[in-house]
């Protein structure tokens, strides 16, 4: 009988924090994080965020406004040394209006003991990936 692999499963962890981002449940949205957990936004020209209850903040406030909102995993990767890829796009109807608001953005999440310990958010999708091949490469040296 083959052994099951104590490896943590980086996809089960983003799934996670995008179904209950979804749900805005904001305590199994950031289970995957670890407490000093970084969220790297400089890439889309926005702050970094540092520790797991500043990316709570950051995330209550993100979603405030949203009557109706939904966050999907497009693509996922591990591509192993704890570095992963993932597309996502989220989607929002701000509270009083009939748009929608979308964003489609790629997270390149380095992870360990099953826990991300650094997030870089990229619009350009491409880039991100290419940066995620590069690190993973780097780590696993």
């Amino acid at each position: 009988m083959p052994e099951e692999s104590t490896t943590p499963d980086l996809e089960d962890g983003t799934r996670q924090f995008v179904e209950a981002s979804n749900r805005r449940d904001f305590d199994a949205a950031l289970a995957p994080f670890s407490k000093g957990a970084v969220w790297d936004r400089s890439r889309v020209g926005q702050e970094v965020i540092e520790g797991r209850e500043a990316i709570r903040g950051f995330f209550m406030d993100w979603l405030a406004p949203y009557e109706d909102y939904k966050q999907e995993l497009e693509e996922f990767r591990d591509l192993g040394s704890g570095v992963s890829f993932a597309v996502l796009k989220q989607r929002g109807r701000l509270a009083g209006s009939a748009g929608l608001v979308e964003l489609r953005y790629a997270a390149v999440s380095t992870w360990t003991d099953g826990l991300i310990e650094r997030i870089t958010t990229y619009t350009d999708i491409d880039e991100a990936r290419a940066a995620a091949e590069r690190l993973a490469e780097e780590r696993g040296r």
